[in-house]
């Protein structure tokens, strides 16, 4: 079974990540230009000026996520064979289903309620996988391997890999541009997160937890009418709300995951685990 990821990103994410992509280039272009134009002309200051800047937010990147890196080993429970082997299985499993070669480690930390996971890099080529407490206690072990699945998402599709991201990374100056990539990249990783879930209704109650929050109330979701709310929101207002939003609405999420889902023939074996029945 191979998992084909330009099978399963997001028209969305495949249409902004490409405007994102050319902007951001033609944007460093102008920059590099402009750096090489004054040294032509003699303007050392203009050009060290343009130099500093760019070495001092490069600096200060990089210090914090070092940062970041330590606090993160010092005060979060780090995921493995002896410590909560089972979510450490989960990342593994997923990890190979999705083809990663290099499987994330994985960190559980206090969120004081926040029910939240995260994909990231820091310093290093390390892939890195959060896990809120509160998450954890809220959603069921279908429900967590979908969140797992989600995260292992925005790995898989290159979201934190350089140098794209950096090359992408101007595109975010151009008003609501970065946003509607942000939301593309969500619905890619609902997809492939119902595809390492192998259970549609895990991964639509699992987005409608993120919503709900309530350990208590999980067995009694319906996802359904979590989704009929989507037809309910009032279309201007929600329009304005939603292109300045880096996330999808979660009514729309679990709309999206659903439709997509019907859409994928038996047969492609790059999607069909998503909605198979898990093996007992």
């Amino acid at each position: 079974m191979n998992f084909d990821i330009s099978q399963v990103k997001h028209p969305k994410e495949k249409l902004y990540g490409s405007i994102m992509l050319v902007v951001g280039t033609l944007i460093w272009v102008l920059v590099v230009g402009f750096i090489a134009l004054s040294l032509l002309r003699g303007q050392l200051h203009a050009a060290m000026l343009a130099l500093i800047y760019f070495f001092t937010f490069w600096l200060m990147s990089y210090w914090a996520r070092a940062l970041t890196r330590a606090y993160m080993i010092g005060h979060f429970v780090m995921v493995g064979p002896d410590q909560f082997p089972h979510l450490h299985r989960m990342v593994e499993d997923g990890a190979r289903a999705l083809g990663l070669r290099e499987i994330p480690q994985t960190f559980v930390y206090n969120s004081s309620g926040v029910l939240n996971a995260m994909a990231l890099r820091l310093v290093g080529r390390q892939r890195y996988i959060w896990l809120t407490s509160a998450l954890l206690d809220a959603d069921n072990d279908e429900q967590v391997r979908f969140v797992i699945g989600h995260e292992l998402g925005h790995h898989v599709a290159g979201h934190l890999d350089e140098p794209w991201s950096y090359l992408r990374l101007p595109g975010h100056i151009i008003p609501f541009l970065g946003a509607a990539y942000s939301r593309g990249r969500e619905l890619t990783c609902d997809r492939i997160g119902a595809f390492v879930a192998r259970d549609l209704q895990a991964a639509r109650t699992g987005l409608q937890m993120l919503a709900c929050g309530s350990a208590k109330l999980n067995a009694q979701m319906n996802p359904d009418a979590f989704q009929k709310q989507e037809l309910m929101v009032p279309g201007i207002a929600g329009f304005f709300l939603k292109i300045v939003s880096h996330y999808p609405r979660h009514t729309r999420r679990v709309e999206a995951v659903t439709q997509w889902s019907k859409t994928q023939p038996a047969t492609n074996p790059s999607v069909r685990p998503s909605f198979a029945p898990r093996p007992a």
